[in-house]
């Protein structure tokens, strides 16, 4: 049991010991009912009937549209990943084009109310790589969970204290999977890096999403009109990485291939207990 769930105990481990060093503050919990709609009508996109602004509707949607590319390459590169992580191709079934759909649907009816953009969340490919659980059904009861969840605004003041030095600990470990098994995928797969083809995509979308990420500005923006976009590194990578992989000479990666051929994909499992 320790072994399946050791990003649980760790956390719980840790957030009780800064409780007991009286290094949280449970104030905001006191203070935090029990029940609560998760939902806020100012920030819900049904708040422009009351106050249409079409130029600042026209800039929202310019904006945000970019990033539903991002979440569309993450989301490719997370079922990949899944997917050599488990040993089944994921990508030719249920295939890219019903998850892409269900993330999309997600995203839609998220956006209605206010919240983020839905991802596949790469961090579960750490915890799969880590606790070796790979039943979607532990997936759906999560789920299930967490929509109870998000109906206590006490459950979510006990989320929101949790120490930094905890979250920063979890957070070391779970991101530090995704690029593991990201590199995982790549060696896995074998890709050819002796193609320049290939390196010079694979550099392209490494130094523009991490460099414009962390440069001074923290995006690219411009005018278009009265409108201001801003395409943050992510966008910016995932753009050129798209553009460059359907331009630049050389056959694409096929996923769909039983016996992988030299430009295929094999996801056979490889997985050791």
């Amino acid at each position: 049991m320790i072994k399946i769930v050791p990003i649980i105990i760790g956390v719980i481990g840790s957030y009780l010991l800064a409780v007991i060093l009286g290094r949280v503050d449970f104030t905001a919990v006191n203070e935090a009912a029990w029940i609560g709609i998760p939902i806020h009508y100012e920030n819900t996109a049904f708040s422009i009937f009351g106050n249409l602004n079409s130029s600042l509707l026209i800039t929202s949607i310019v904006t945000i549209m970019p990033i539903a590319l991002a979440t569309m390459v993450e989301h490719i590169g997370d079922i990949s990943a899944i997917s050599s992580t488990v040993g089944k191709n994921f990508i030719k079934d249920p295939g890219l084009h019903r998850t892409l759909t269900g993330d999309g649907i997600a995203t839609i009816l998220a956006s209605l109310f206010g919240a983020p953009a839905n991802t596949t969340y790469g961090e579960n490919t750490g915890v799969l790589s880590l606790t070796r659980v790979f039943d979607p059904l532990v997936i759906e009861i999560a789920a299930i969970f967490a929509c109870l969840f998000s109906f206590s605004p006490k459950f979510a003041a006990v989320i929101g204290c949790m120490p930094t030095a905890t979250c920063g600990g979890v957070s070391l470990v779970l991101y530090g999977m995704i690029s593991a098994v990201g590199v995982r995928n790549i060696v896995e797969t074998k890709i050819d890096f002796t193609s320049t083809r290939n390196v010079i995509i694979a550099a392209l979308i490494l130094v523009l999403s991490i460099g414009i990420n962390y440069s001074a500005a923290g995006a690219v923006a411009f005018n278009i009109g009265e409108v201001t976009i801003s395409l943050s590194g992510l966008a910016v990578g995932a753009l050129v990485g798209i553009i460059l992989n359907a331009f630049l000479p050389g056959k694409d990666y096929n996923f769909d291939d039983e016996v992988p051929s030299k430009t295929g994909v094999d996801f056979a499992v490889r997985n050791k207990e």
